[in-house]
């Protein structure tokens, strides 16, 4: 007699094996790609004699997003088509090392070199992972699953900003600290990417810790609901591109990210502000600066967990992503506002992190909703594209704004306008009525 599979019992064994390796990875990515901010406390006085000023520090942070365009798409059709496991171990062993060297760059132009390879390293990874979890995760769960990586955004952030703190105290073997902060958050890329080759799987069929009958559960799962996306119009990869769902959440995830990914870079610039305002001083030390940035980013971890959760109850996912966007520009222009007490400008930029970190995982549940297998792998490639060619424009402006003597506040008012962008173009998705049963789970299987 065949084994009666429980569906929400293999649900647990698939998180637990998939997520905790993948969130970890993730974690390793954002914190390599974020880390700048951090060194930058440091870095900009030891090179200021370079000319690295803060239009510099502006274009370098933007630059990463130039390299990391370049293979997006291939990235994720690589992941759909080829090997998830060998294409992540390929990404995170050449970022790894191209992390660990920006500790020795010298001028501008070196600096720019080192954020754009970095790009090109990382480049897929993300999009990449978006895809990897189709071949896990049946629709009603994603929500959830989704919430789990990108929450490891702000937990980097959170952990690795008074850690960065930490080595920037440092000076081991005439190096100075931020320059190990590179090399010691750089190298476990390096080492988890080889060890990538021997715990992930690609799919069901390839996973020896699942039964036969829960490989056959799940690959059946799966493949019934890529057939039910077999009969939507635009299947075709070309058609993706012309879809107007495709270029409204493009449009919206660009506008969006122009604000946040220069706020999740120059946050500890702006509390270094703040903080010193406080103190009567141009700045707060570095290791105190970091530590306020620490927690108003780990306001972003319980976000994440309730979007996902609530997103992943209701079946709704359009409305909880505008509504993290709008709250995310009303609490941007509540901590614009001149004159306030340094304690209450933290508490507002604190709702802002949860508010920011409150979109994403409905954001990614939208496009795998309505499109089969390869049409979803190139309008992910195509969305994040989009999505990091703003982080080239939300961080380059920043650096211009404060280049040219514009203040935080300004900054602020700038940052939270993109939010308010994006929730406009998000509010004019269209989800097709066909997939609301699919989104509550109540397909049957």
């Amino acid at each position: 007699m065949d084994t009666v599979v429980d569906p929400d019992a293999l649900r647990q064994k698939i998180a637990w094996r998939v997520l905790p390796f993948v969130i970890l990875l993730y974690f390793v990515a954002y914190l390599d790609r974020a880390n700048v901010g951090f060194a930058k406390l440091a870095m900009s006085k030891d090179l200021k004699s370079s000319g690295f000023t803060e239009e510099v520090f502006g274009l370098g942070l933007g630059i990463f997003f130039i390299g990391y365009l370049f293979l997006e798409i291939p990235g994720a059709l690589l992941v759909e088509r080829w090997s998830a496991r060998k294409w992540f171990a390929r990404i995170l062993i050449s970022w790894g090392f191209v992390s660990a060297l920006t500790a020795f760059v010298k001028t501008p132009m070196q600096f720019y070199c080192a954020r754009f390879l970095l790009g090109v390293a990382e480049a897929g990874f993300f999009p990449g992972l978006i895809v990897y979890f189709t071949h896990w995760f049946p629709i009603r769960d994603r929500g959830r699953a989704l919430a789990g990586l990108i929450m490891a955004v702000p937990f980097s952030l959170a952990l690795g900003a008074p850690l960065s703190g930490l080595l920037l105290k440092i000076n081991w073997l005439g190096l100075t600290g931020w320059k190990w902060l590179f090399i010691l958050e750089g190298l476990p890329a390096v080492l988890l990417g080889v060890l990538t080759l021997f715990v992930l799987d690609d799919r069901p069929r390839d996973a020896k810790w699942l039964s036969p009958q829960e490989r056959d559960w799940l690959t059946g799962r799966l493949d019934e609901e890529a057939r039910a996306k077999q009969v939507l119009p635009g299947t075709s990869i070309w058609a993706a591109l012309r879809l107007r769902n495709v270029w409204l959440l493009a449009l919206g995830i660009f506008a969006t990210n122009t604000g946040g990914y220069a706020f999740g870079f120059w946050l500890p610039t702006m509390v270094q502000g703040v903080v010193g305002e406080a103190n009567g001083a141009t700045g707060g030390s570095n290791l105190q600066v970091l530590l306020w940035s620490g927690l108003i980013y780990s306001c972003g971890i319980p976000s994440m967990f309730l979007a996902g959760r609530s997103s992943d109850r209701t079946g709704e996912r359009k409305w909880h992503c505008v509504a993290g966007k709008v709250a995310a520009f009303l609490f941007f222009l509540a901590s614009a506002i001149p004159g306030q007490p340094i304690w209450l400008v933290l508490v507002w930029l604190a709702l802002t992190s949860f508010s920011t970190y409150f979109w994403p995982p409905p954001f990614w549940a939208l496009p795998t909703l309505t499109l089969t297998a390869s049409t979803a792998a190139v309008s992910i490639g195509f969305i994040n594209m989009l999505a990091n060619l703003a982080g080239y424009l939300g961080n380059h402006t920043v650096g211009w704004l404060k280049g040219h003597g514009f203040g935080d506040l300004n900054c602020r008012i700038f940052l939270g306008s993109c939010y308010l962008i994006g929730a406009v173009f998000v509010a004019l998705v269209r989800v097709p009525a066909r997939n609301v049963a699919q989104k509550t789970g109540a397909t049957a299987v």
